[in-house]
């Protein structure tokens, strides 16, 4: 069963209300597996939110819930490549005078998420936030395609994370590398 849950209520971040109304957050969940996250509305919403408040730049964001058969399809369809992943994110053009941009929209694969955090010996509500504030750290321009902007989204998803009291989910990463 489809259902559609907004919220008006992220924090102010430096925008005047009369300039702009607060940033509206939907969240459309498809696939039934995703309510096995406990809060699965507040866990979205506060990692949302923290990812947000990293930037003075307000806009909407239409999150989508799915299982991997969709997010393939978007994929195929998006990105040419014929095979599920656990989050896309579409930045939304930026219309000039918007008093309520959008940022985009991100969707989410259950099946791939929740096979990662198991993978990963971690609680799916916490790789999920981990998703969320990569999602909306694309839609705010972040991306990871060298090294030096890998590094840049990392530290800032991990300070964001860190905000939320979700430990580093590339700790291991580094680790490994040192």
């Amino acid at each position: 069963m489809d259902r559609l849950i907004q919220d008006r209520g992220l924090p102010d971040r430096g925008v005047a209300m009369s300039e702009a109304p607060p940033p509206e957050i939907a969240i459309l969940v498809e696939a039934e597996g995703w309510h096995t996250v406990p809060e699965l509305e507040a866990v979205i919403r506060r990692a949302a939110m923290a990812a947000l408040a990293t930037t003075d730049e307000p806009g909407d964001i239409s999150l989508l819930l799915a299982d991997d058969a969709a997010i393939r399809t978007l994929n195929a369809d998006f990105r040419k490549l014929d095979k599920p992943t656990n989050v896309l994110s579409f930045p939304a053009p930026h219309m000039p005078g918007d008093p309520s941009p959008a940022l985009g929209d991100i969707a989410f694969a259950y099946e791939t998420c929740a096979r990662e955090a198991a993978d990963e010996e971690k609680p799916l509500a916490h790789h999920l936030s981990h998703l969320v504030v990569h999602g909306v750290l694309h839609l705010l321009g972040y991306d990871h395609e060298d090294d030096a902007e890998a590094d840049e989204m990392e530290a800032l998803e991990t300070e964001v994370l860190a905000s939320l009291g979700i430990a580093d989910p590339y700790a291991d990463h580094r680790d490994a590398a040192e």
